[in-house]
Parts: C-alpha cells; sequence; structure tokens
C-alpha cells in the first residue's frame, strides 16, 4: 500500500492534537475556535483516506477523532462565564 498520505499527515495531525489540548486546557476562551481547527484537520484527514486509504491513517484519524470529540463533549458540559463572574 502507498505511505504517501500516512507520511505527509502524520506531523499534522499529531501537531492538531498536541496544540488542541493546550489551547484547550491553557486558554479556556480560545476552546470553540481550536475545536473548529481540529475538526478541519480531521476533514482533511478524512478526505485523504478517502482518496488513498491505509490502516495507519486510519488509526490515526480515529486518535483524533476521539481526542477532538472527547474535547468537544467537555466543552459543552461547562458552563460558560458571564461578564461579572456570575455562572449562566
Amino acid at each position: 500500500m502507498d505511505q504517501g498520505m500516512l507520511n505527509a499527515l502524520v506531523l499534522p495531525l499529531l501537531f492538531s492534537l498536541c496544540g488542541g489540548l493546550y489551547l484547550y486546557v491553557r486558554f479556556p476562551e480560545r476552546r470553540p475556535r481550536a475545536l473548529l481547527i481540529m475538526t478541519l484537520f480531521q476533514l482533511v484527514g478524512a478526505y485523504a483516506y478517502a482518496t488513498a486509504p491505509n490502516d495507519g491513517l486510519f488509526g490515526l484519524l480515529v486518535l483524533h477523532a476521539a481526542v477532538a470529540f472527547v474535547l468537544l463533549v467537555r466543552h459543552l458540559q461547562t458552563p460558560t462565564l458571564l461578564v461579572g463572574g456570575a455562572q449562566q
């Protein structure tokens, strides 16, 4: 099988995971944008998998999707803070 797509997407997907986790933990106000960017990386990876299926790429995409899904669910479950510190 062709390893080209896997080699081309390993570093961007790992960067997306590490950067998304860092932004999620360190900067709560940037969480929506970080989750959007992680979703866009997932879509690029899904397109690459559709054009050149590969088991390694599929495993990496499953890991990326699981992390993005867990972060998205945690973000949706956290209450938002209003101006002045009162919770909504």
